[in-house]
């Protein structure tokens, strides 16, 4: 049989709700929204560890965060086989286009080629959308950034030159360029990484006018999580909690939706030159809190930070029943082995995660009951976080505070009442101490003592030890 082309197609810090098929209120992405429509939509797919590197490098190597090592961005070769290097071993004609925020930078970690950039921030090797922007004579400073506004912060505001200078249409311009070039005698694998919705917030004017001009949902706050009963002027731009004065929250959220509709846009481009036999998944590496309970970015346990799109879109060749929602949860891990599955290669032993496609034949078949997630350190709280979620209910734990939350997602999807303290939850939250406690118990930052959880004091390493 013919072995199908692949299309992994993947955004930076976009929520699992900002799909517009998700029932947004406002955000669209039709083209998103009919790859979800006509293939399998994971309602309840997961990043275990959202910070950018790790969950990129569980995404290239199909493993968890302690088998790779690094939960934090921190800068380590990474080891062992990766999804591009397998599929190249097998005759695939591997590419990449955009971000792949792996160490050392240009290594090509299986692919054959690359146009990469890891955002519009010049990085101390000149990356490609640097040279891009210079071969048309765009030389101010940090010319990707004259825009002034932050890459990690709550402003926004539209995009400062024309439409064709924007990351997000380099991505696309070029993933086209390597269709319209590619070996037809090879089946191909193309990783097209968007850098966007993660800031700066600066998609092209139309965009950030279409959500500027529109009522915006208020980003929910609860109770345990407010630490400002009024808008804070003043925050650092980089702040990781705020309170911000309507119209600034409003602009935020404007340049947020504007990138998602923007790529969005870009993405239907891309689909004109997609030839039939190719399987497309659609995932991000992580949310965003976008002031949700008084957050912005990512690391956090809740939905905003974890909860992530994940599409995946089969050629009808392959005579899968599609336009399915399937409910389970899944995560990052498990893209790596379902693609392998598909182009009928061995998945290494390194891997983690579980091929879907049991899961995409028959949802019934047995899976797994819970997913695992950490991070080392989140800022502000002196502590790490570990949880676990089935994408029904979830249990937190701060190892830093030794603290813990517990959510029902099904009644309380915006994780507005802790249940910690709720005895009609105390075998619930039992179940999820003690699967916990055996996920931990061997680890060597720890976690776990006479089985039971600690109380560290502090976050935890940003790798484990064998890789520094």
């Amino acid at each position: 049989m013919e072995k199908p082309n692949i299309l992994l197609i993947v955004t930076d810090q976009q929520r699992g709700d900002c799909l517009g098929i998700n029932e947004h209120p406002v955000l669209q992405t039709p083209y998103l929204d009919d790859i979800a429509a006509s293939g399998i939509r994971f309602s309840r797919g997961y990043s275990a560890c959202p910070v950018c590197v790790p969950a990129r490098r569980t995404l290239m190597t199909g493993q968890k965060a302690a088998s790779h090592g690094v939960f934090m961005n921190h800068h380590s070769i990474l080891n062992g086989p990766t999804l591009a290097d397998e599929l190249s071993k097998s005759g695939y004609q591997t590419h990449l286009v955009g971000k792949l925020h792996l160490y050392p930078c240009r290594k090509l970690y299986g692919f054959n080629s690359a146009d990469w950039a890891d955002s519009p921030t010049p990085n101390s090797v000149m990356d490609d959308y640097e040279r891009f922007l210079i071969s048309e004579n765009i030389m101010q400073p940090r010319a990707g950034l004259a825009h002034g506004i932050s890459v990690n912060g709550y402003v926004a505001r539209p995009f400062h030159l024309e439409e064709r200078f924007h990351f997000t249409n380099w991505c696309a311009d070029n993933a086209i360029r390597f269709l319209e070039r590619r070996d037809p005698t090879s089946p191909f694998f193309l990783k097209l990484s968007f850098h966007q919705p993660h800031q700066p917030l600066t998609p092209p004017t139309c965009y950030y006018e279409r959500y500027i001009n529109m009522d915006l949902p208020e980003p929910p706050v609860a109770d345990w999580a407010r630490i400002y009963e009024k808008p804070q002027r003043g925050l650092p731009v980089n702040s990781w909690r705020v309170h911000l004065e309507p119209n600034v929250q409003k602009q935020m959220q404007a340049g947020y939706y504007g990138c998602i509709n923007h790529i969005d846009d870009q993405i239907g481009r891309v689909l004109e030159y997609i030839p039939k036999n190719t399987v497309i998944v659609f995932v991000s590496d992580h949310g965003e809190m976008l002031g949700e309970h008084q957050w912005i970015r990512k690391r956090n346990a809740f939905e905003g930070s974890t909860h992530i799109p994940f599409l995946i879109n089969l050629p009808k060749s392959m005579n899968i029943k599609q336009k399915v929602i399937i409910n389970k949860a899944v995560e990052l891990m498990d893209v790596m082995p379902t693609l392998l599955d598909i182009a009928e290669i061995e998945i290494p032993s390194s891997v983690d995660g579980q091929s879907l496609l049991p899961l995409i034949y028959d949802e019934n078949v047995q899976w797994r009951n819970h997913i695992h997630g950490e991070c080392a350190h989140i800022p502000t709280l002196n502590s790490g976080m570990q949880y676990l979620t089935d994408g029904k209910s979830k249990y937190i734990w701060y190892p830093g505070l030794g603290q813990e939350q517990y959510f029902d997602l099904e009644h309380d999807p915006n994780e507005m009442n802790n249940l910690t303290n709720n005895t009609d939850y105390t075998n619930e939250l039992d179940n999820y101490r003690s699967i916990l406690i055996n996920q931990l118990k061997d680890r060597p930052e720890g976690f776990v003592n006479n089985s039971t959880l600690v109380n560290l004091g502090k976050p935890t390493s940003h790798t484990l030890s064998n890789y520094k």
